[in-house]
């Protein structure tokens, strides 16, 4: 029976609205374990990390270039790395966020010291720098630090090396891009696929590509930003941009990412629940990550 273990990240010291730290519970309740025990896994639920909440802290902000809530982000996503990185070999690894700058410590937990590659599936591209981000808040820049560029209290998190190489990282479902980060993504040379590349190619045709572009590594790291989605699929989210994957394009990605083999862990992260209606959003990101974990219609 493989192995699944469960982490949960309740942080939403990086995102601009409150209740994102909710996020754990609502999957929780929406029946993720039952759910992947049911398609025959064996659940280890670690519970969560310690988080601070920000009522405990000045944001300690000075200006522009100093991100909100630094060390404390920091502190949390080192012990996000360390829960992941201690998992049995071939368990497969779902963290419960929190906003998305819990992946500063989740993608290098999974990674685990091997090579790593990352499908990051959201409408944003989350590779501001704290010079460039025009909010400070940290959930903007989780690529960025990953890929070595911005505050060094993040990126000190993997021993001065960058956690995240620009040919070891592919987007899916982009419709939102600050001009900064056009500009990093373009120089970094990073491959990405649009809200406009799947209407005119399809989920399907982007999916194999972007398996291809990915085919040097064999161990695959799903990010999935619930705001990929369109917010009429999933309302429960703080930065909703309408035009999103629908429902169907969400479950075939998951599905043909199964069929791959490769995937050997997931972030849900960015669910607010008091932003949704009666869970939907939770509830839909546990159907997908059933999907990616081998839920078949036949």
């Amino acid at each position: 029976m493989r192995e699944v273990h469960v982490i949960g990240v309740p942080m939403d010291l990086g995102a601009a609205r409150r209740g994102v730290d909710m996020g754990p519970s609502a999957l929780r309740l929406a029946q993720l374990e039952r759910t992947l025990e049911e398609l025959g896994y064996a659940v280890t639920d670690l519970g969560n990390v310690e988080v601070a909440v920000p009522e405990s802290y000045a944001s300690g902000r000075a200006g522009v270039g100093d991100p909100l809530f630094a060390d404390v982000i920091a502190a949390a996503c080192r012990a996000a790395a360390g829960a992941l990185r201690g998992r049995p070999e071939g368990a497969f690894a779902i963290a419960l966020g929190g906003d998305h700058s819990v992946s500063m410590g989740t993608v290098p937990g999974a990674a685990a010291g091997r090579e790593l590659g990352v499908l990051w599936v959201d409408a944003h591209a989350d590779v501001n720098t704290p010079e460039t981000s025009p909010s400070g808040n940290v959930h903007g820049m989780p690529v960025a630090h990953l890929l070595g560029l911005g505050d060094e209290r993040f990126t000190s998190l993997w021993a001065g090396r960058p956690a995240l190489a620009p040919r070891d990282l592919v987007y899916i479902g982009l419709r939102s891009v600050d001009p900064p980060e056009r500009e990093a993504l373009r120089r970094l040379g990073v491959a990405a696929y649009t809200m406009s590349d799947v209407d005119r190619r399809g989920i399907a045709e982007i999916t194999v590509e972007a398996l291809d572009r990915l085919s040097h590594v064999d161990r695959l790291h799903v990010s999935f930003d619930a705001d990929v989605l369109d917010p009429t699929v999933a309302p429960g989210v703080g930065t909703p941009v309408p035009g999103g994957l629908t429902y169907r394009e969400a479950h075939l990605l998951m599905e043909m990412l199964a069929e791959s083999g490769r995937v050997v862990s997931l972030d849900l992260v960015e669910v607010n629940p008091i932003l949704d209606v009666a869970n939907r959003t939770a509830a839909t990101l546990v159907e997908l990550a059933a999907s990616l974990l081998g839920k078949r219609i036949l």
